[in-house]
């Protein structure tokens, strides 16, 4: 059986607090999840759900991969902040891709730094 992941993807020029960026974070995992494949998401989900967080430097790079997964037929998916706190409204603050199959992922992803 295929190894299945789910990445997101965050900015961080917006240096956001942690409590900020795990917030984000868990939005885009809950989109991610709504927006994939049902049977990758039970595969997904019996081997235990493995997520990884990895940085851009910008929203442009952010899009780009974005771009790049959706042409390769991934599930993504754009958090978008309500502004309520850190940031103006409206602002991007991550990417999700997958759950999916991991090899696919890393075709658009495995190059990234992980978010420390």
């Amino acid at each position: 059986m295929s190894e299945f992941k789910q990445v997101i993807i965050v900015r961080e020029d917006l240096n956001l607090s942690r409590g900020k960026l795990a917030v984000q974070v868990a939005h885009a995992a809950i989109i991610g999840y709504e927006r994939a494949d049902k049977k990758a998401v039970e595969a997904w989900k019996l081997q235990g759900q493995k997520k990884i967080v990895l940085k851009v430097p910008d929203l442009k790079k952010l899009m780009e991969l974005k771009e790049k997964a959706e042409k390769l037929g991934l599930p993504t998916g754009v958090v978008v902040d309500a502004g309520l706190t850190e940031i103006p409204p409206g602002t991007i603050t991550a990417v999700v891709i997958g759950p999916d199959e991991a090899k696919k992922i890393d075709k658009v992803t495995g190059n990234l730094p992980l978010l420390k």
